[in-house]
């Protein structure tokens, strides 16, 4: 069995490896040239925003935004996934499922560090845009995109941690150390800058079809700002935003829904940016091999007995809860949670066999006995050869789906008192999922939602928002505390840095 040594040693390398891999779309990194050029060049204004978008993918366990460790921090926090693995590997991944976290936890100081630089590089590129003298609309669509990016992390780090430091512009080299820069604001001020980044994209992007595809749009901002409202239960705003994405007719649900998550589409149907996304990440083979760090797929792959070679990690399991909570017929399950069989007597070689013909041994053999599907690569797929589930990842990271949007028009909806509205839209999921019709009341578009975006790093904010974290998670088992687990402890490492002018969460 890998020590946690050697797997943090191996994931450092790994982390190495990609960051000389090619980036985003592309463009060539940001630099003083492209910096001076974009004041008066739009070419070279589009360029240094799509460097900006490098920062999706900051992966492995240095800088990290949307890959392995934001996983780890949310989907394992909540009930749809146990940590998974072996019990005694990665320690910082079982104190998350156990609510056991402490402010030494290396996870979330990444995601922090993360976060903040991928928001220091968008401001850059923000003060640099609006310092810019070409025409003014080339300019505001540059600066939605940022700006969208900039509200992205944002929503991240609020749901993560509360109150934040709120950066939202370049310091002079002078003012680094200030109290601006090393002391929190609370919530509700890091949500006005969501709303106000969103907002301004949302008025300054173009539809989807209009933009290069991965780059943030019109209705990507409207989607998110939708969600926003959701969670500050301004539903009349959450419910007219959603509306609007709907009646754009850019999105469509994928027919398959097994076919969502694969890298490469079927027939015309599914596949890396189909037609039910609205903002995912490209770590595509064209733009990066190693995107958002080798670990996203193989770290939630299913894992041997005594090792993870030559299969997978194995974090991230899906809990008996989150596969109980299917319904009869439901074709998502089977789309979401890869099941391990087990071992039949007389026949040895009986295994689970994904989509694609790879084989994952009998429950013998590995150590959990689900996995992640919608995080499976397909290996066999690329390269016929291998016959394991790693190194080479093309596999995009949805992030917003239309699906979400109806549902976020359906809670809205429902908590308007539009039943008929809220019902509609719940069973638009529902028919695809090859279901009865339901009724929208809050209770069946809660439920609806969990199975839908299940293992997509949203259950465990969901609880929170809802009221309901503390109730489920303790029923699960976990060691969740009221007025204290909703949120997770600001990095020690941070408080440290800012010289104690960092508050810590209540209780931690």
């Amino acid at each position: 069995m890998m020590s946690l040594k050697r797997f943090i040693i191996i994931i450092s390398a790994i982390t190495i490896v990609s960051s000389c891999k090619k980036e985003f779309l592309e463009v060539n990194p940001q630099g003083q040239l492209t910096e001076v050029q974009a004041l008066t060049d739009p070419d070279a204004a589009e360029k240094l925003v799509g460097g900006a978008y490098n920062t999706l993918y900051l992966g492995g366990f240095g800088n990290t935004t949307v890959g392995f460790l934001f996983t780890i921090a949310t989907d394992i926090a909540s009930d749809d996934s146990d940590k998974g693995s072996s019990p005694s590997d990665f320690p910082p991944a079982a104190e998350i499922d156990n609510f056991t976290v402490n402010p030494n936890n290396f996870v979330f100081n990444n995601l922090w560090n993360g976060h903040y630089a991928a928001i220091a590089r968008v401001n850059r590129s923000i003060d640099i845009l609006e310092k810019s003298t070409f025409e003014e609309s080339i300019k505001n669509k540059l600066l939605g995109e940022v700006r969208f990016l900039r509200a992205f992390y944002y929503f991240n780090l609020v749901r993560l941690f509360g109150g934040v430091p709120k950066l939202i512009r370049v310091p002079d080299p002078s003012e680094g150390n200030s109290d601006e820069f090393q002391t929190r604001v609370s919530k509700e001020e890091i949500y006005q800058v969501i709303i106000d980044d969103l907002q301004f994209a949302a008025l300054n992007l173009p539809l989807k079809d209009a933009t290069p595809v991965g780059r943030a749009t019109k209705g990507a901002a409207q989607s998110y700002l939708s969600k926003v409202y959701l969670y500050q239960k301004d539903f009349q705003q959450a419910f007219d935003l959603s509306k609007e994405v709907i009646n754009s007719g850019k999105y469509n649900l994928v027919p398959d829904y097994s076919l969502i998550f694969r890298e490469k589409a079927v027939n015309g149907v599914g596949g890396n940016n189909n037609s039910e996304s609205i903002f995912e990440v490209q770590t595509g083979i064209n733009v990066g091999e190693n995107a958002v760090s080798p670990l996203f797929s193989n770290g939630q792959g299913a894992r041997g007995r005594g090792g993870w070679n030559d299969l997978g990690f194995g974090f991230n399991s899906p809990t008996s809860d989150l596969a109980n909570a299917y319904e009869p017929g439901d074709s998502r399950v089977n789309a979401s949670i890869i099941f391990i069989k087990p071992t039949l007597p007389g026949n040895l070689n009986v295994g689970t066999v994904l989509w694609d013909g790879f084989r994952i041994p009998s429950q013998d053999s590995v150590e959990n006995p689900r996995y992640n599907y919608k995080a499976y690569h397909s290996p066999l797929r690329e390269s016929p050869q291998l016959s394991n589930n790693k190194d080479t990842k093309p596999k995009n990271i949805p992030l917003m789906r239309y699906a979400e949007v109806l549902l976020i028009n359906a809670e809205a909806a429902a908590n308007l008192g539009n039943i008929a509205e809220a019902t509609t839209r719940l069973n638009e999921v529902r028919t695809r999922a090859n279901l009865p019709a339901s009724t929208g009341t809050i209770e069946n578009i809660w439920k609806e939602r969990r199975v839908e975006l299940a293992l997509e790093r949203d259950r465990f904010f969901d609880l929170v928002r809802q009221g309901r974290a503390g109730t489920i998670l303790k029923a699960h088992g976990k060691a969740f505390a009221d007025n204290k687990n909703e949120v997770f402890p600001i990095p020690q490492a941070q408080i440290d840095l800012s010289g104690g002018r960092l508050t810590q969460n209540p209780f931690y």
